[in-house]
């Protein structure tokens, strides 16, 4: 896979939450971890809008966990959830302007022999199709929370000529509801690309 080894810069995730997880779709979410190097394509996103939104960790203000979702853009929030997943998501707005991006599911593309192993799993389709599953398939923990995604060495790169998206297919990127959350459910903040395989189940 060719893609440039440029990380996505600051500018693009100091933008409104929904407009970032719009243009996350298509991305390659990319981990350069103990001389492997692991990459998959997102394939669905979710937009958390801080204050605003009932479903966001900083609907009620700073404390030490969301404390990352009111700095820079762009830096990486990691959380671990019902005790047994952790999920991996991404800064947006302007400081002190609470707003994340949730990374639900990836394409793996390249290192599929480590993401086995760790998910136990000889499925491709189901390695990464979760938010859990593929924070276990990266390695991702609570530790890679606060990394700087604009530096690497995880971060999100922009595929350009690759062939990610042949050049003669029409890409078509659905929006839906939320899921695997008990309030704001019918916000439509969830997208992903349609006809996909990799996509979390129930989207």
């Amino acid at each position: 896979m060719e893609t440039s080894r440029q990380p996505l810069g600051r500018a693009f995730y100091d933008r409104k939450t929904e407009v970032v997880a719009f243009e996350l779709i298509g991305k390659i979410l990319a981990f350069w971890s103990h001389q492997v190097f692991l990459s998959g394509k997102i394939v669905e996103t979710e937009a958390y809008l801080g204050s605003e939104d009932p479903a966001s960790h900083a609907y009620r203000g700073v404390t030490p966990r969301n404390r990352v979702m009111f700095g820079c853009p762009g830096m990486s929030y990691v959380y671990f959830t019902y005790g047994a997943h952790h999920c991996f998501n991404i800064v947006t707005e302007t400081e002190r302007v609470p707003g994340a991006v949730l990374i639900r599911a990836l394409e793996p593309l390249t290192g599929i022999g480590v993401m086995k192993k760790r998910r136990k799993q000889n499925s491709v389709n189901l390695l990464t199709d979760g938010p859990g599953k593929l924070t276990e398939a990266f390695g991702i923990t609570r530790a890679h929370s606060g990394i700087d995604l604009t530096q690497g060495p995880l971060c999100v790169l922009d595929p350009g000529k690759s062939k990610v998206f042949p050049e003669d297919s029409i890409i078509q990127i659905r929006v839906a509801k939320r899921i695997g959350i008990s309030t704001a459910k019918t916000l439509p903040f969830r997208y992903f690309l349609a006809e996909n395989s990799f996509v979390s189940k129930g989207s």
